[in-house]
């Protein structure tokens, strides 16, 4: 009897220590099915070819970007997918294209120079030639040291450009030292690390930036990449702004940085430099609105609950956004692809969002969560004109719409081409038993991290903001911030496409357990709104 009560006692002891995945349900049955149409018949690459060499580009308000937008909705469409439409957000403002950039040294030699041109910025309506003059500026202090000097010059602008040695492989996957260090909670810092006040002020600075070159009547300006390591790579941005009214007048360039220094070497040298400009860029006002590729998988029983998943379709113009975010892109399709394959009849409805303005600030998904899910109030800032306030928790509360209470969960992706290791858990600690189940079916491809912390500049901080669980997946670095992360290189070549796959059957797993899970997913609080700073006078 006592041998037996002893034998109780630890078969007791061992069912309430038992991992709290052993209590979800997983269709093993199921992910095996989706393991097998995702890593046996992947249309990843595919997709990302289509999207990236046949489209290339999608900087917001271009050309591109609308036929990115309707290329997605008829491959949508082609696969399956019901109710595949293109959901208008904004006004946002103008569009841009680059279509042609040569720039050349003439002067003391002749040579190509590596350059793109800044988005929403003009062109030099044909071929120009001026000499370079340096100028370092940081602040409007500095606009004194310069004024009167710059008239018909090409200035070589910004302080100097350091190109060291690559001393670390600018490729790199986590190890389990790495995953370890990330699945450990940090607690938030007192005071937001994005502070909005300061980010109003460096506009403000870079508009009476442009405004002074304008009136110095300044040809061209040109900058150096971000980066030290150089190779060719250049990180180019926008220079100027979209919004109707405020756009700039002269042309900004951001040129490889290895040429900027051969300038600037030559100008610290008391030499003249000579430079030939030749940019063709485009304003397009036909259209402010702007869209974002809506689609569905209908449901069952519970068709009126919802399960999304999501990547932003937009890029940068200098490469033609392969990992940024056109991995995130494919992996969604490709995801939803696999689900339609496999004839998956889940019980909620599953929605795709592919986002454009992502990189302006959130914009697309911001504008969808803001019509169908909840909002803030209003800013009447003159920087808030005509933008989103989800994100601004100084703002005031959010108001919740109908339609949120029947969303389960959001799924993204935006972290590259790397395969998916873990989830960020947004501090929603209830979900980390059942995402731990999850994982299971696909520890031996990588998936082993959860994390309790936060990570944003993405689109599912949209969804968390209105009390919706919004994740975000954590991915391999391979070369994002070192080299494809809006840059020139950031192209079909840098894709993994083993990654790919992987990354598309973990998401065909976790949008299937959504959509056929008992309950939906459990919520956190929804964050309170913020006082508002003080403004603070200029010194």
């Amino acid at each position: 009897m006592k041998k037996f009560a002893q034998l109780a006692c630890l078969l007791l002891f061992v069912s309430l220590a038992s991992p709290l995945w052993s209590q979800e349900k997983v269709d093993l049955e199921t992910m095996s099915r989706i393991r097998y149409e995702g890593f046996r018949d992947s249309k990843a690459m595919e997709l990302a070819s289509g999207l990236m060499d046949s489209i290339g580009e999608r900087l917001t308000g271009s050309p591109n970007m609308k036929r990115a937008n309707e290329w997605t909705r008829d491959q949508l469409t082609a696969m399956g997918l019901v109710n595949s439409h293109l959901e208008a957000w904004g006004p946002f403002g103008r569009g841009w294209a680059n279509q042609y950039v040569n720039v050349r040294m003439t002067s003391p030699d002749v040579v190509t120079l590596l350059a793109y041109p800044k988005a929403w910025t003009p062109g030099t309506a044909g071929v120009i030639q001026g000499k370079c003059i340096r100028a370092t500026i940081e602040d409007k202090k500095d606009f004194d040291k310069y004024k009167g000097k710059l008239a018909g010059m090409i200035v070589i602008l910004g302080a100097d450009a350091e190109v060291k040695p690559i001393a670390e492989a600018p490729y790199k996957r986590d190890t389990d030292e790495d995953l370890a260090k990330l699945a450990e909670y940090q607690a938030p810092p007192e005071h937001p690390p994005f502070n909005f006040a300061t980010f109003v002020k460096r506009q403000q600075f870079i508009k009476d930036l442009n405004q002074f070159f304008a009136d110095e009547k300044v040809l061209a300006v040109i900058d150096h990449s971000r980066g030290t390591s150089g190779g060719g790579t250049v990180f180019v941005q926008s220079g100027g702004s979209y919004k109707p009214g405020e756009t700039t007048t002269v042309p900004q360039l951001t040129m490889a940085s290895e040429h900027w220094t051969r300038i600037a070497r030559l100008l610290q040298q008391k030499k003249d430099v000579t430079l030939e400009l030749n940019v063709n860029n485009t304003f397009y006002d036909d259209d402010p609105m702007q869209y974002d590729t809506i689609a569905e998988i209908p449901g069952g029983d519970r068709k009126d609950e919802i399960v999304m998943l999501g990547a932003h379709l937009d890029s940068w113009h200098a490469g033609t956004g392969a990992t940024d975010n056109g991995a995130g892109t494919v992996v969604m399709m490709e995801a939803v692809r696999i689900l339609k394959a496999l004839d998956i009849k889940p019980r909620r409805t599953i929605r795709i969002g592919l986002w454009s303005g992502e990189e302006e600030g959130l914009l697309g998904s911001q504008g969808y969560v803001e019509h169908h899910f909840g909002s803030r109030p209003h800013m009447d800032d003159p920087g808030m004109k005509d933008m989103p306030t989800l994100l601004r928790r100084e703002a005031g509360d959010v108001t919740v719409k109908p339609d949120q209470a029947k969303v389960s969960a959001y799924f993204n992706v935006d972290n590259g081409t790397g395969k998916i290791r873990g989830v960020f858990l947004q501090e929603n600690e209830a979900v980390a038993p059942i995402f731990e189940a999850w994982m299971k079916p696909f520890k031996d491809l990588g998936m082993t991290t959860l994390t309790m912390r936060n990570t944003g500049g993405t689109d599912h901080l949209s969804f968390d903001a209105v009390g919706i669980p919004g994740f975000q997946f954590i991915q391999d670095p391979i070369e994002y911030e070192t080299r494809t992360h809006h840059s020139n290189m950031d192209v079909y070549d840098r894709l993994q496409p083993d990654d790919l796959k992987q990354m598309a059957v973990i998401v065909a797993g976790f949008v299937y357990d959504a959509a056929m899970r008992d309950q939906m997913l459990p919520r956190k609080p929804i964050e309170k709104a913020l006082p508002r700073e003080p403004e603070k006078k200029e010194e």
